[in-house]
């Protein structure tokens, strides 16, 4: 015996509504949006922060979203939107959440303070992780690793509606030291091409020092000292 089952005309129009294909696409744009909209003051995010708002979301669609335009790939599973302008400051702050904790230093935090002359092409970092290096469409961002205890002296900054980790000037030379034990002749010093002038005017030469005992290491203590009668000499 066939048995016939009758739906309510609301359920059978949605079923039929869903088996469309245009509107499954029409269906799709709209959970693309309303995820859009709760995601709006995200300048990166990652599967974990959508599935907090959509338990049920599957990583697929990312794939389908890059297809369209609607996203970009960082790296790591980390996303952005593929409207907002991305400057300096934004990689600032994806290279700060997308390998945590972490901050920026190093060449990049030297050039943003003008103490080196040259371009940075990569977005540097010290991590209490292993050192990776991260490459994307956007800009290749590297993290040295350092011990958890020298996870200090940086500052948060704010530009644009965006905060991110920024080392300290001292802390950034201390950082670059610290990581390039080879650098310790007068010959090494000036190979740097450190502005003297904006040394200066960005550094505190007490606090520097103060730092530098805080790492507890006496080669670095040495060639740091060297580094400062080396600045001081100009």
């Amino acid at each position: 015996m066939t048995i016939l089952y009758y739906l309510p005309f609301q359920e059978k129009h949605a079923i039929l509504f869903h088996r469309s294909p245009k509107n499954r696409i029409f269906v799709k744009h709209m959970q693309y949006l309303n995820l859009r909209q709760q995601l709006k003051d995200f300048l990166v995010f990652s599967l974990n922060d959508i599935r907090k708002i959509e338990p049920s979301f599957h990583r697929q669609r990312l794939n389908e979203w890059q297809n369209k335009g609607y996203i970009r790939k960082v790296v790591n599973e980390h996303y952005i939107f593929s409207d907002p302008d991305i400057d300096e400051t934004a990689l600032f702050f994806i290279a700060n959440s997308i390998y945590k904790p972490s901050y920026i230093s190093l060449e990049s935090a030297l050039s943003y303070y003008g103490l080196i002359p040259e371009a940075v092409y990569a977005v540097t970092s010290v991590a209490s992780r292993t050192t990776r290096s991260f490459h994307s469409e956007l800009a290749n961002f590297t993290y040295r690793k350092i011990k958890p205890n020298l996870l200090f002296g940086y500052r948060l900054i704010s530009r644009d509606g965006h905060n991110f980790k920024m080392a300290e000037a001292e802390k950034a030379l201390l950082d670059y030291f610290y990581l390039n034990p080879r650098l310790k002749t007068a010959g090494d010093f000036e190979e740097l091409r450190i502005n003297k002038e904006i040394f200066r005017e960005q550094t505190n030469i007490e606090k520097m020092k103060d730092y530098l005992k805080l790492f507890g290491n006496i080669a670095l203590e040495k060639r740091a000292c060297k580094f400062l009668n080396f600045m001081d000499d100009a």
